[in-house]
């Protein structure tokens, strides 16, 4: 974790500068993301989603608010869809002012986290496609990091069921395959989508696979 939390603060430093009111802002942050009730939504899910952006930097207009975005968009995480995502844009615009963004750039980094609650952006807005498809990246991962990711999800709702889970997971799973495309930027469909939604069926097939096996006093 510690060299995690040195390449991140090096990576806010180059985007928010070297001021000290900037400096406090990242260390809230990574302060955050290093909470220990985490499992999924970590210190290395925050590098993956800014490492992502990297890689679709030309597909943005404004690459630095997608990366600021990318900072807050699970700065807040209770485990509480949409309520998650509303709490962490609110800090945006709480916090960014004191690192010189201006109020329509502050607004721009929190109506993109916003967007992040249900990753269904609005046709043509570039910005928020790229932060949605950094934020998806991971569910093209190989096989051994997707298992990695889907057993760190399943940490974090460690105080629901086996059975609770594997409907509401599976509900999710089956929302994400049936969207026309998980992807919206060209690069992002190019790259990930064919392996993503392999990833997607064969995770839907192991909950109803392990489903067949809980008892009656389970369901």
């Amino acid at each position: 974790m510690a060299r995690r939390l040195f390449e991140l603060a090096q990576e806010w430093k180059r985007l928010a500068g070297p001021g000290r009111e900037a400096a406090a802002v990242g260390a809230e942050l990574l302060a955050r993301w290093a909470e220990p009730h985490r499992r999924y939504h970590t210190l290395d899910h925050l590098w993956s989603v800014l490492a992502a952006v990297d890689q679709l930097a030309d597909a943005a207009r404004d690459v630095d608010s997608v990366r600021y975005a990318a900072w807050f968009h699970d700065a807040v995480y209770r485990g509480e869809p949409g309520a998650d995502e509303e709490n962490s844009a609110q800090l945006a615009e709480l916090l960014l002012p004191s690192c010189g963004l201006s109020t329509e750039r502050v607004a721009e980094v929190a109506r993109l986290v916003r967007i992040t609650a249900d990753h269904s952006p609005p046709p043509g807005d570039a910005d928020a496609e790229v932060l949605c498809d950094a934020d998806l990246a991971v569910l093209a991962a190989d096989e051994e990091e997707y298992a990695a990711y889907a057993a760190a999800v399943r940490q974090e709702y460690a105080h629901v069921s086996d059975v609770d889970f594997a409907r509401g997971r599976t509900a999710v799973l089956r929302e994400l395959l049936a969207a026309p495309r998980l992807y919206r930027t060209r690069e992002g469909h190019e790259w990930w989508e064919e392996r993503a939604r392999a990833n997607l069926a064969a995770e839907i097939a192991r909950l109803a696979e392990q489903a067949s096996g809980f008892t009656p006093s389970q369901s």
